[in-house]
């Protein structure tokens, strides 16, 4: 009840929630916030905690089921970056909030970081099995990973977050190698010979 209140405050007041704001909302005495919480970034830290589990567990069926059932590229894509969006589509002010707090959380950075190396570790299976990713899938994989959080966290938290625009974004990093090598063989060449000089 007081974490829920806490989310909601947080979402709409940002850092300048205050623990009797919270009592308020959730309809409970200041004393009682404090019996859980001794401050509010003792609350956050809690908030912070919650996300990575909830991730965890989300993202965790999402990708049993991709093992299991192996779809092609885009449809493995498209699953993965729609849960990722997900997650940040409720209150995505707090998820924000959060993130920005993250260097100042350190029990949480270490959940964090490895929340985000087994999410890498998927996504690079899913690249290889695709044959996404070029040489070096991992760093594929951890590059994608990275600048998909950036466009969540630094972008789309200001508007509605799409996932067709995600995954628009990260096709750009995993290109498909057969379209690419067909588009290169395909451009048209340079107008400019050797040895000619432009103006």
């Amino acid at each position: 009840m007081v974490l829920e209140a806490a989310a909601q405050v947080f979402s709409r007041e940002g850092l300048a929630a205050t623990t009797n704001r919270i009592a308020d909302r959730a309809g409970v005495s200041i004393g009682t916030v404090y019996q859980y919480f001794p401050n509010k970034h003792a609350i956050l830290r809690a908030l912070a905690h919650a996300h990575v589990e909830e991730a965890g567990r989300r993202l965790g069926a999402v990708f049993r089921r991709l093992r299991a059932e192996r779809p092609p590229f885009p449809e493995t894509l498209y699953a993965i970056l729609d849960a990722v969006a997900d997650l940040h589509r409720d209150r995505p002010a707090l998820h924000g909030l959060l993130h920005r707090l993250a260097p100042r959380l350190p029990e949480e950075v270490t959940a964090l970081r490895a929340f985000e190396d087994h999410l890498v570790d998927e996504v690079a299976y899913h690249l290889e099995r695709c044959g996404r990713g070029g040489e070096d899938v991992e760093l594929a994989a951890r590059t994608l990973v990275h600048a998909v959080d950036a466009q969540l966290h630094r972008v789309l938290t200001r508007h509605a977050i799409d996932t067709d625009q995600l995954v628009r974004f990260a096709e750009l990093l995993v290109p498909d190698p057969v379209t690419a090598a067909s588009t290169e063989r395909s451009a048209p060449a340079s107008s400019v010979r050797p040895g000619s000089s432009i103006g």
